[in-house]
């Protein structure tokens, strides 16, 4: 057998599985065997080439390796720290937004409307009408005993007569009032209101009369860490009747607000206040004018938000099965509220403070 010249050495190095050898290739001398023993010695070559390839893309590629390979794990370490940096960031938010409520619509003299320090005797009157009107009671009362007695006393109890304002402004009060009354089963059944240490009946009181100046802090609170313990918090009178009878209490505050509806509509229709279309133009003029009634839009908006945030966080506490038609309607302004009131569970281990939520 002939000798390998250095020339078909450095064709074997530079060889390429995609290139064929050529006849120029080989010495004119080889022979048959020189032919056979230059192509298994390139096919060897090659196999080798081919297994280095794959065995280099292994390496780099450990999950070719296995096709069922999991995909990476989150560190829990830092979702915890995630999650404690978006509530700190919501807390913060939570303030800022309550200093801003009071400045704004309490203090500063820009909003539509008088500022407290500088309010009209007008607005203090129309404040008292409004609140005479509590729940339309005494313009249901009057109606109704006008219409079955024909009289101005009953077992010789004197009807007061109700103020007469805009229907509109009777409609709105009262809505706002009616939504702040539902409130409180839900604050009383709120996982995480342990954190709050004062008061809930007065926290509850106080926002019937001024909203979210108190609820906006409470939002806020309930933020903070838990204190490692697990226990139910103690009920007081107030909170174990709203809790017993909170599907009294969605029933009651939904038909006030569908009746405020209705009453800024259609309500006084024996007296001077227009259409339906003037009404409207009275609750423009009204929100731009008169600082009450600005503010009352905030609460309304205020409340969009809330509820659904607090509903959400105690779904727990609502019946199993009506778990997913609450937590659609939670979303619906009032109506998602009186959801979670009438399916509340009636259970007294519901409340229950989950420190870990």
């Amino acid at each position: 057998m002939a000798a390998i010249t250095p020339f078909q050495t450095l064709a074997l190095q530079n060889h390429h599985p995609s290139q064929q050898w050529r006849k120029s290739s080989l010495p004119p001398s080889s022979s048959s065997i020189n032919r056979n023993y230059y192509h298994s010695f390139c096919n060897s070559l090659t196999f080798r080439r081919q297994r280095t390839l794959i065995t280099t893309y292994a390496t780099r590629n450990p999950s070719s390796n296995n096709p069922n390979r999991n995909p990476p794990q989150f560190n829990d370490k830092n979702e915890a720290e995630f999650d404690l940096v978006v509530k700190k960031v919501t807390q913060i938010g939570l303030w800022i937004m309550e200093g801003v409520y009071i400045f704004w619509l309490f203090l500063l003299p820009y909003a539509p409307g008088d500022p407290v320090w500088a309010i009209s005797s007008e607005t203090i009157n129309s404040l008292l009408g409004l609140s005479l009107n509590f729940f339309f009671l005494l313009p249901l009362i009057n109606a109704a005993l006008n219409a079955f007695c024909r009289s101005d006393r009953v077992v010789g109890i004197h009807v007061v007569e109700a103020p007469v304002l805009h229907p509109m402004s009777e409609g709105l009060f009262n809505f706002v009032i009616g939504w702040t009354f539902m409130f409180a089963p839900l604050l009383f059944t709120d996982l995480k209101n342990d954190r709050y240490k004062g008061s809930l009946d007065v926290l509850w009181g106080f926002q019937m009369f001024l909203t979210n100046t108190f609820l906006i802090p409470y939002m806020a609170i309930r933020l903070n860490k838990a204190n490692g313990n697990k226990y139910p918090r103690k009920l007081s009178q107030l909170g174990t009747v709203m809790t017993q009878g909170a599907h009294i209490v969605g029933f009651t505050g939904g038909i006030v607000c569908l009746i405020s509806i209705l009453w800024g509509l259609y309500g006084r229709g024996d007296g001077d206040f227009g259409s339906v279309s003037q009404r409207w133009e009275f609750l423009l003029s009204y929100l731009g004018s008169e600082r009450l009634a600005y503010a009352f839009i905030w609460d309304i908006v205020l409340y969009t938000i809330f509820q659904p945030w607090l509903i959400g966080g105690n779904l727990v506490n609502v019946e199993e099965s009506r778990v997913p038609a609450v937590n659609y309607l939670r979303f619906v302004p009032v109506i998602g509220l009186v959801a979670y009131l009438i399916f509340l569970k009636r259970d007294e281990e519901l409340y229950t403070v989950d420190e870990k939520a």
